[in-house]
């Protein structure tokens, strides 16, 4: 009664009818009225009504105007977002749905409240979401809020795969891929060009080149690197590898090999200052020889079609294996910024068998083609030895790899640096592309050829990668 009194006073008192105290009598009789009350009741329940349905329509425009960013997505990149009801506030949200992901490549799991796959399409993705907020009927239509995932194409589709031109006298494939066996052990070789020249249609300018001497008991692998700047540089690299093994086959002979092996037992069975000198010459005085026959190929090759030997420029770093029953001995030479790496049986050690010309300044390296490499007083160490009982991998590689996975010349010689690179090959990389090093592989020339194609932004270069395993 006292509630319904007051509720008629404030009634009546809001559209300036007060009671006075004559009429005192009267308004308690009104008040008693059954109909009065009932009245009364029914607009309360009305006004609560009324606040119930503003506060819910209220409630539904703040998630409808509420701003949800969510990370963009790269075509052909694995994507992840979290909605997260509890830092939007969704907890009253009692039904959830999106709509609009068809043939996105996405999904929504509403139990994990994330939004995850590959993005298959670029651009403004309209996601569509439809929910219910606790308190709508069950039956009532659902509310619908649109939110934007941006999906960028993928980086690799904006360059264009241009051919090269194949009548050009000094063509060369685009890419070379190739396994076999090397001394008792196996390589895998892989030589791509680098998109910046697929999308200009020029030319791939790395190169290798490896052959095994059976009948001796060596092996010979050479890698290099053509010049960007270099207009013939295609070449310069091609005729640097090759040079390298016309040398060794003309030139190992068995007596001076033999002489070799005698040093070598005496260096590992007892290393002295005199054993450590006779194969510092041998080393030197073969490896020399081999290096400036490259450069004389090419300097020939330059004179013969009247063209600058600097177009020709080209790094080189090869090596020269054998196989003993005490170990392995590797001679190494270098000229340029593409390293050589031993890594050792248990992968706890990395030795960099070469130093890199990296240059006083960003880029700046130097070529075989240099005629004043050989008479720098720096030349001879230019030349690596190493004589190990076993080792896991030789890698020799160009800087189109070594700059991407290994960015700076100091993580060379950092072996946690390298059993990432390791691992990297293995699989541990966004393609999930894997290289699988075993022996009876048949597919592991393709599946290095498949490695190489990794993204990596303003890594563009041509890229080969020559592993003994």
């Amino acid at each position: 009664m006292e509630e319904t009194k007051r509720y008629l006073q404030s009634f009546l008192s809001q559209h300036k009818m007060d009671i006075s105290s004559g009429k005192t009598a009267l308004f308690d009789e009104f008040i008693a009225n059954e109909e009065n009350i009932l009245a009364v009741k029914i607009i309360q329940e009305n006004q609560k009504i009324i606040m119930q349905n503003w506060i819910l329509k209220n409630r539904i425009d703040d998630v409808l105007t509420q701003t949800v960013t969510i990370p963009n997505g790269t075509v052909n990149k694995k994507y992840q977002a979290k909605i997260d009801f509890d830092v939007l506030g969704w907890n009253d949200i009692i039904y959830f749905e999106m709509k609009g992901l068809e043939k996105s490549g996405l999904e929504f799991d509403l139990e994990d409240e994330l939004l995850y796959g590959v993005p298959e399409i670029s651009g403004d993705l309209k996601i569509k979401i439809l929910f219910r907020i606790d308190g709508e009927a069950e039956d009532s239509v659902l509310n619908e809020k649109i939110i934007t995932l941006i999906i960028n194409p993928d980086p690799k589709s904006l360059w264009k795969n241009l051919e090269s031109n194949k009548n050009d006298p000094f063509w060369k494939s685009d890419g070379a891929a190739v396994s076999d066996q090397f001394l008792d052990r196996n390589i895998v070789i892989a030589s791509k060009r680098g998109r910046s020249h697929a999308n200009t249609g020029s030319y791939r300018e790395d190169d290798f080149a490896f052959k095994n001497f059976s009948e001796i008991g060596w092996s010979v692998i050479a890698v290099s690197d053509g010049a960007g700047s270099a207009s013939l540089s295609r070449k310069g690299s091609e005729l640097a590898c090759n040079s390298v093994i016309d040398y060794f086959e003309q030139n190992l002979n068995t007596s001076i090999l033999n002489e070799f092996d005698q040093v070598l037992a005496e260096h590992h069975a007892k290393a002295t200052d005199e054993t450590s000198k006779k194969i510092s010459h041998f080393v030197y005085e073969n490896l020399s020889k081999a290096a400036y026959f490259a450069h004389q190929k090419i300097e020939e090759t330059a004179l013969k079609n009247e063209s600058d030997l600097k177009n020709f420029h080209a790094t080189l770093i090869f090596a020269l294996i054998k196989k003993y029953d005490f170990g392995y001995a590797v001679l190494t030479f270098g000229v340029g910024d593409c390293p050589i790496g031993l890594l050792n049986k248990d992968l706890t050690e990395i030795k960099l068998m070469n130093w890199l010309d990296v240059g006083d300044f960003g880029g700046g390296t130097r070529f075989i083609t240099m005629p004043e490499i050989f008479q720098n007083d720096k030349f001879s160490s230019r030349f690596g030895f190493k004589l190990v009982d076993d080792f896991s991998y030789l890698v020799l590689m160009t800087d189109g790899i070594y700059d991407p996975k290994f960015v700076v010349e100091a993580s060379l010689e950092k072996i946690e640096k390298w059993n990432e690179f390791l691992q990297d090959l293995q699989g541990n990389n966004e393609d999930g592309i894997k290289v699988e090093f075993d022996k009876n592989n048949p597919e592991i020339a393709q599946q290095l050829a498949d490695w190489m194609d990794f993204w990596s932004p303003g890594n563009h270069d041509d890229r080969t990668l020559a592993i003994i395993y």
